[in-house]
């Protein structure tokens, strides 16, 4: 869950050649039945059955709390791996781009509320995560026309902070794991808080300087644009040149209103 999919992914569908992480045999067009899809459609489907498991027999029994955590642990752990395959045999598909952070939230956000509704995970802490997940989400959406938000190292200690927490809660822990496993969760949040901060001031710089290059842009082809008609009004004469200087000048206030209306 930090940034760019990875298992976005999705690409050649061919087998590596030995030696190598891609190889010369490896096929442009992307498959969608890859390796790392499939990982990614796993996870997806692990989401409902860690959610049965979880909450059979009352939610409290602890040898389903232990299958719950099995599921769960394998959903985290195809995360890790689907996102290797596919930067390793450049498996890039529309469908992983999608489902990879969607896979990611279910099962994290699946975990927080259903802990919540046991009554084993206080409600804020379930709400400071998902609105974090969720307002850093809409946020790359908002400056991915300038940039694309990169994952920090931060980002992928939350994620790690995040599993592990919440697979300890997830299980039936008494005394001092009890408590540890409270502390592990607090330090989730703190990562969670300060990574989603980072990732707030990093779309607002990103954002800026696309802003501003935009408007550089308009007013390099505004200029380039003038220079090329009072060229070619000096050729025609006197009355045409303030024909095409008036045109100019619309112009130039047309580029001005756009870069205006970009802010």
């Amino acid at each position: 869950m930090t940034g760019v999919p990875a298992s976005a992914a999705g690409g050649s569908g061919a087998k590596p050649v030995r030696g190598g992480k891609l190889g010369t045999a490896a096929v442009n067009q992307a498959s969608l039945w890859n390796i790392a899809n499939i990982l990614t459609m796993v996870r997806l489907l692990l989401v409902p059955g860690f959610v049965l498991l979880l909450f059979h027999d009352g939610g409290y029994d602890p040898v389903w709390r232990a299958f719950a955590w099995a599921a769960f642990a394998v959903a985290m752990i195809t995360d890790l791996f689907d996102g290797h395959l596919a930067r390793a045999y450049n498996l890039v598909t529309d469908f992983g781009k999608i489902a990879d952070p969607i896979a990611d939230k279910a099962i994290m956000g699946a975990a927080l509320v259903s802990l919540s509704v046991l009554g084993d995970l206080p409600w804020w802490i379930t709400g400071v995560i998902l609105a974090r997940e969720l307002g850093i989400t809409l946020m790359r959406f908002w400056v991915i026309r300038h940039a694309v938000i990169p994952a920090s190292r931060g980002g992928k200690l939350k994620t790690l902070a995040q599993g592990t927490a919440a697979g300890m809660y997830v299980l039936v822990l008494t005394g001092p794991l009890a408590t540890l496993r409270f502390w592990v969760m607090m330090v989730a949040v703190v990562l969670t808080v300060v990574t989603g901060l980072d990732y707030v001031r990093q779309a607002v710089v990103l954002r800026r300087q696309g802003l501003a290059a935009e408007r550089a842009a308009a007013a390099e082809r505004t200029a380039e644009a003038l220079q090329a008609t009072a060229g070619a009004a000096a050729d025609a004469g006197p009355a045409a040149g303030a024909v095409a200087g008036a045109k100019d000048v619309h112009a130039a206030a047309e580029a001005r209103d756009a870069a205006e209306a970009e802010r």
